[in-house]
């Protein structure tokens, strides 16, 4: 570790002054960081010039911090102490699978749908450089840049042009931009590929950057199209849930929490908030229908985008034919549009009297962050007014809602390394499914690192925060007690770096320590019982 942290003050380029890239803040940045943040973080205010008189006081970031950061990107091995046991308690679940129905229903042939990569790339994947699969070196092939010197030296190339970005330096910022293109590439290592993704977040700050107007607006220049289609971003997330554990342990989590609930009730609704599919659904009705005391009668409503009403309606009518004969009455709605609270009503919804309400939400709670198409606040009170047996809540367990720039890069860059890492570990290079997949997490990290505002949707926040924001709504955790099923779904995937911890009554699911995705379950807290 000492010879590692040697080399991350090697010297980045000629031209390139590492303390002045790396170390120096922009003042206009620099403010209040300790009690509460203020998030209205409008564009506007986000591209105020730096002023060159007020540099005379300007604070750095400790070497300890850049080298500390650095290393943590490089080497993920050094979470390997908390995981040592993890293939052994894979041994000991492994024996039991066939005992829980729930895992074998929906993930039992998981290995069967991780092999062949036989995926034609198409689209906007070929805009963005990313050509057709047979140009793609191969797994065996040497990758020059993938040796422990370039990769710190590209991530010091990225923290030194995060902080050009962010105090408006543009032309050191396209400056190291080109030296990290050298470096960065879309087929090369896990952190060459998410360099690239970044590369591509700050290519397009630069760019809005580039075409602000003196009154702060853009020129018609300025407005990017996405990475990846919303075919794309559907495959890919198909993708994701066959060849990762990351979605299917929401989905399971979600679906036992609703389950032990639901135990007795004879007629069950569950409120889906932004269903884009109905990959989640398969095993909780297969569940239910083997349930000792009978299948209940079940609606699910889902609140979705019109953009997937067409492609929901035909996997909606699939469904509900298997669960006719499985004998399980299900019948599916949707509402189309924009969720908000005059649209959680009972009469919106069409709640019928003695359903047991079920309110579900993966991974799209973070929307309604604040600026980002709402409250959260006006969104988890209008819930609450619904009187939800439970709300099942799962999300990426990241900071990516600070209100300063660099510090939302350096989190999202951790957060996205591990993920990245993960997937090397699962996905030869030259696969067509991996790339994919990476541009799913691609779009994710250009609107994190590029865009503010209303613009910035991906405001991923901590377990904690999730905790103080649904508490202060009225709501309580239930503690989640799939923990057992939760090591068996992550033994099927045959990858030994998938970590599972529980934090007051949350399960988290991370990638050799560090936490990914969390999940959760909560309930209207009642005054009365305390």
């Amino acid at each position: 570790m000492a010879a590692l942290n040697g080399w991350s003050s090697f010297p980045m380029h000629d031209n390139l002054d590492h303390d002045l890239a790396i170390r120096r803040f922009c003042p206009a940045r620099v403010e209040q960081e300790h009690g509460e943040c203020e998030w209205e973080d409008e564009l506007l205010n986000e591209l105020e010039l730096c002023s060159p008189s007020n540099t005379t006081t300007i604070p750095c970031l400790p070497a300890p911090e850049v080298d500390e950061f650095v290393d943590s990107c490089i080497n993920m091995d050094h979470y390997e102490k908390e995981c040592s046991n993890l293939q052994h308690d894979f041994d000991l679940f492994q024996e039991e699978m066939e005992t829980f129905s729930l895992v074998n229903d929906v993930y039992g042939d998981a290995s069967m749908m991780i092999e062949g990569d036989g995926l034609e790339m198409s689209g906007s994947f070929e805009d963005f450089g990313v050509l057709d699969p047979e140009m793609v070196p191969s797994v065996q092939e040497e990758v020059s840049h993938g040796d422990l010197n370039q990769g710190l030296h590209l991530v010091h190339l990225l923290l030194a042009c995060a902080e050009a970005v962010g105090c408006r330096d543009t032309q050191l910022a396209d400056s190291v931009l080109k030296q990290i293109w050298v470096s960065a590439s879309p087929w090369g290592d896990s952190l060459q590929r998410v360099s690239y993704c970044f590369a591509t977040g700050l290519k397009s700050r630069l760019s809005l950057l580039h075409n602000v107007n003196a009154n702060g607006t853009f020129t018609n220049g300025a407005k990017e199209k996405p990475l990846i289609t919303r075919e794309e971003k559907s495959e890919a997330f198909k993708l994701l849930y066959q060849t990762t554990p990351y979605i299917a342990f929401g989905f399971m989590a979600a679906n036992e929490a609703i389950c032990q609930a639901a135990k007795g009730k004879d007629s069950l609704h569950i409120m889906d908030i932004g269903m884009e599919n109905t990959l989640q659904w398969p095993s909780l009705i297969r569940t239910l229908a083997s349930r000792p005391e009978g299948p209940p009668n079940l609606r699910i409503t889902g609140l979705i985008s019109e953009h997937y009403l067409s492609e929901l309606e035909v996997s909606m009518k699939i469904l509900v034919d298997d669960a006719s004969t499985l004998g399980l009455t299900l019948e599916f709605n949707m509402i189309s549009g924009p969720v908000t609270p005059s649209v959680l009503t009972k009469e919106n919804l069409n709640l019928r009297e003695g359903e047991t309400l079920f309110v579900n939400s993966i991974m799209h709670l973070h929307e309604f962050v604040k600026e980002s198409r709402g409250s959260l606040k006006a969104i988890l009170q209008a819930i609450k007014k619904l009187r939800p047996t439970v709300l099942t809540v799962v999300e990426q367990d990241a900071n990516h809602n600070g209100p300063f720039f660099l510090g939302r890069f350096l989190e999202s860059l951790h957060y996205y390394s591990a993920i990245f890492d993960s997937l090397e570990a699962s996905l030869p290079r030259n696969s067509a499914q991996r790339m994919k997949i990476e541009f799913l997490f691609a779009e994710e990290i250009r609107n994190i690192v590029a865009f503010e505002g209303t613009n910035r949707v991906e405001r991923h926040e901590r377990i904690d925060q999730w905790r103080r924001q649904l508490g202060r709504a009225g709501f309580q955790v239930m503690g989640m007690k799939c923990m057992s099923q939760a090591k068996m779904l992550i033994s099927v995937y045959g990858c030994d770096g998938y970590t599972l911890s529980s934090e007051k009554g949350c399960l988290l699911l991370g990638w050799k320590g560090r936490p990914i995705i969390l999940a959760s379950a909560w309930q209207v807290h009642n005054v009365l019982s305390t």
